[in-house]
């Protein structure tokens, strides 16, 4: 009985779930107005509505109760009471490695393909292992933070008293399990930043020197300005983004952190801003650019339902324009790193070919930071050197 109404539950949340809206956002609203839901029952609804977006396309065409079972076939490795009441067969090999689970579903679902479940595979980067790719998506990616220096010690002796298994990754990043209670753990302390793994790395292609002016062009909550700062603290900062309310998150964010000596700019980057950036130029522009946000949909696997190839040329559109706005304001010799948490060729390779074609950029190095083998996201960056004259 207690599956059943799990699974009645589950059908209420997808019927009352509008698109568009990401899960993070909907299921604690969702949550709040029904509060005879005790902790334990969100718990398995959140479960079951995650790993039935983790199948993404696949199955397309069957009814929503089925699909839920392989996607809980698949997402988990350890039994639970919901598929031993609807799938006793199937809870039986939940140790099985995902190829053999796959295999034993293409028995009943003879239309189940590993393709379809992220169906734009062959438009992804090429150093990126499609199979590993594909079945990344069902396994949830861990919760990763970077720890500020000195801080160390500190985070290590808090997150043991309160007996959360974490791994050290060098270079204070942490990997910590998803779901982790940071807020009750550090409710008042300032010691490190919720960031992604392959975020993190992308500090490698900065290389700051001392007294450089730096421009964190599309800055958003600022993760990438943090790690810049701790890299090469006397440096003069700049960051903008269209939207004056991250930036208040980003003020915040920054106070936190102790950065107090940077310059802040609302613009938009599809625009010309000449007059408002006449008389800069910068030493490095870090351009993490507005993009389809793939290679985070192991985080977001909702997003594969709502997603339309027409929008892998959009973002390419906008992101060429962005740079093509931006680099005129780099001093020559000088690097733009370009950054995307998009998994598409598109977006990555292509339109570096386009900046080194187009603006004469030299391509120093790039990398697809493939996160799928981490739980964590995968991202790219390169950087590119503008000509001297």
């Amino acid at each position: 009985m207690k599956a059943i109404n799990q699974l009645k539950t589950f059908q209420r949340i997808l019927a009352e779930y509008p698109a568009e809206t990401p899960l993070s956002k909907f299921l604690p609203g969702l949550y709040r107005q029904n509060k005879q839901m005790g902790s334990s029952d969100r718990k398995v609804a959140s479960r079951l509505v995650y790993n039935y977006f983790r199948l993404g396309r696949a199955l397309a065409n069957r009814p929503q109760d089925e699909r839920l079972m392989v996607a809980e076939f698949l997402c988990n490795t350890q039994t639970n009471s919901f598929l031993q009441h609807f799938k006793p067969d199937w809870a039986a090999c939940i140790a099985f490695s995902v190829d053999e689970k796959i295999d034993l579903i293409q028995k009943t679902y003879t239309d189940f393909k590993l393709e379809d479940v992220f169906p734009w595979v062959d438009s992804i980067s090429a150093d990126i292992d499609k199979q590993a790719f594909l079945k990344s998506f069902f396994v949830q990616p861990d919760l990763f933070i970077h720890v500020h220096n000195g801080y160390d010690h500190l985070v290590k002796a808090e997150l043991t008293k309160a007996q959360v298994a974490f791994k050290d990754e060098g270079n204070g990043c942490y990997a910590l399990p998803n779901g982790t209670k940071l807020e009750s753990i550090f409710p008042t302390q300032h010691w490190f930043e919720v960031q992604d793994y392959s975020s993190q790395q992308t500090a490698k292609y900065f290389k700051p020197q001392k007294w450089d002016a730096w421009w964190d062009a599309c800055a958003a909550s600022g993760g990438k300005s943090l790690l810049l700062h701790e890299e090469e603290p006397d440096i003069k900062l700049v960051v903008s983004d269209i939207r004056e309310s991250i930036l208040a998150n980003l003020d915040e964010r920054f106070r936190s952190a102790g950065l107090i000596k940077y310059q802040r700019k609302q613009l938009d980057l599809t625009q010309n801003n000449d007059q408002a950036l006449y008389d800069y130029a910068f030493d490095g522009i870090i351009l993490d650019a507005p993009c389809s946000g793939s290679g985070t949909w192991g985080r977001t696997p909702e997003m594969i339902a709502q997603f339309a190839a027409n929008k892998i040329d959009f973002f390419q559109r906008l992101q060429k324009s962005i740079a093509t706005n931006i680099i005129k304001h780099l001093k020559p010799g000088k690097p733009l790193i370009y950054i995307t948490c998009s998994v598409f060729k598109a977006e990555n390779e292509d339109v570096v070919d386009y900046l080194t074609n187009e603006f004469n950029l030299k391509l120093e190095s790039l990398e697809v930071l493939k996160g799928y083998g981490r739980k964590a996201d995968s991202m790219f960056v390169a950087r590119l050197i503008s000509p001297n004259p």
